[in-house]
């Protein structure tokens, strides 16, 4: 197969799967997903879509959110890991929200990535999913199939997003980076995968990683 047969079947075989495409986080409005995906650092989706009605409740808004301490909300946000961290990053950019952008987030991954605690990938997923403009926010998923796949040489984050945005075409990219998620956490896990059930990958896949599973039976 050649690059570009491999991507196609990749598409194909993802829009065949996944016609219709859940998005992880539970959110209502750009502030609310925000704050889940901030959340979601080193920390499970399931956890995160379970911590984040009981904050919502409280503060679904910049405005609400700085009514209350740094403390309040690390004491609800604990159960998702570097609480101390995150409390601040969403006082801090709640703050800067109202200060500066009237309570909206901003549309732009400049706007973004100047929020303290967003960095790029959270920027993407914002920019993507609340906005609609084309990103390829690399998680763990993305990046452990993408080197599976033999898509890229999985050296980092940056490299990966850059090879995907080369590789699939620009209008595909919100759709496709949450289906590779979706393909990811179903079929090709990091830990107890079974190859069988992993098509893509037992088509496509990189021939060092197909032999050291093999090897692993």
């Amino acid at each position: 197969m050649t690059k570009q047969e491999k991507v196609d079947f990749v598409i194909e075989t993802l829009q065949t799967l996944y016609p219709t495409i859940p998005i992880p986080l539970d959110h209502k409005n750009p502030y609310t997903l925000l704050i889940a995906v901030l959340l979601s650092a080193q920390c499970t989706d399931v956890r995160v879509n379970q911590i984040t009605p009981l904050l919502f409740a409280k503060a679904d808004n910049p405005f609400d959110m700085i009514k209350m301490s740094v403390e309040e909300i690390k004491a609800i946000i604990r159960p998702c890991g570097l609480s101390p961290m995150k409390s601040k990053g969403i006082y801090g950019l709640s703050k800067i929200l109202i200060e500066k952008y009237n309570g909206e987030v901003p549309k732009s991954f400049e706007g973004l990535e100047e929020l303290p605690a967003v960095g790029h990938k959270t920027a993407s997923v914002v920019m993507s999913q609340a906005f609609g403009v084309p990103a390829f926010p690399v998680d763990t998923h993305i990046h452990r199939l993408m080197y599976r796949w033999n898509l890229t040489n999985g050296k980092n984050v940056q490299q990966t997003e850059k090879d995907a945005k080369r590789l699939f075409p620009k209008e595909l990219w919100n759709d496709l980076h949450l289906q590779i998620i979706w393909y990811g956490r179903e079929y090709s896990p990091a830990r107890g995968w079974d190859l069988e059930k992993d098509v893509i990958t037992k088509t496509i896949g990189r021939k060092s990683v197909l032999d050291a599973y093999y090897k692993s039976k």
